[in-house]
């Protein structure tokens, strides 16, 4: 199997500065580990999207989508299971 390269959004990059820095280490290691096995034991596939997936380390989510042709996967959420699926607002969101 190719590997895969991963692609972190500018977003989750900051979401990894508001976790704890032991917590940081291990989901680090299993987004690199995504590189070669981007469907681990345990991910699961997100409903409404054919590409989103999540994986489970600890307390914490990692969301991502996966491009076959492309061969990347794109972290596009990293957070407290609590926090992982809501979806921030943003101005653009609120009706005039």
């Amino acid at each position: 199997m190719a590997s895969y390269r991963i692609e972190w959004r500018k977003s989750t990059k900051k979401d990894l500065r508001r976790i704890a820095p032991e917590a940081v280490k291990r989901i680090i290691s299993a987004v690199e580990d995504l590189a070669e096995n981007p469907y681990p034991p345990g991910c699961q596939k997100l409903a409404g999207s054919d590409c989103a997936h999540r994986i489970r380390i600890g307390d914490y989510r990692v969301l991502y989508e996966i491009y076959e042709g492309l061969l990347a996967v794109e972290v596009v959420k990293v957070g407290h299971r609590r926090d992982a699926y809501r979806k921030s607002i943003t101005i653009s969101d609120v009706p005039a």
